[in-house]
């Protein structure tokens, strides 16, 4: 079984450092877990997964985020791609090490469904915002 995972992982020491108590799995309407701030997306048939571990995300994609079918996955593709070579870029080149901890794994000759297109896409427009960095290409808006 081939799996494809794309691990969004930041502040992930501030993360390890906290001794908090574990908190149940919960489910949103669309059947991803939701473990605190670790949102997963995975698509079985597909075998393809996110997971992104980022402080704040789970309550901006609930505040800020279009609803679902807003943009289409050829839309959320093209962004994507762009913004995730820029992100590869950055994740290879030492003096971004903490801000970009690993590149992510997204082949544009790949269809990953909606939901890991519209996960990526909400998180990669959260993360530009919050850290007030441009990947190119395209102005994340909400």
């Amino acid at each position: 079984m081939k799996k494809f995972t794309i691990a969004i992982i930041a502040a992930m020491f501030v993360t390890m450092a906290c001794n908090t108590p574990k908190k149940n799995i919960e489910s949103d309407r669309n059947g991803s877990a939701i473990v605190g701030d670790t949102i997963r997306i995975a698509n079985d048939e597909l075998e393809y997964e996110v997971i992104i571990i980022d402080p704040g995300f789970n309550s901006w994609m609930q505040m800020n985020a279009k609803r679902r079918g807003f943009y289409t996955q050829e839309y959320m593709e093209m962004r994507n791609r762009t913004w995730v070579i820029e992100w590869n870029n950055r994740a290879r080149n030492p003096t971004s090490a903490n801000t970009f901890l690993m590149p992510i794994d997204y082949q544009s000759s790949i269809d990953y469904g909606y939901e890991v297109n519209y996960l990526l896409f909400n998180y990669l427009t959260y993360f530009q915002i919050k850290n007030n960095i441009r990947l190119g290409g395209f102005v994340p808006r909400i």
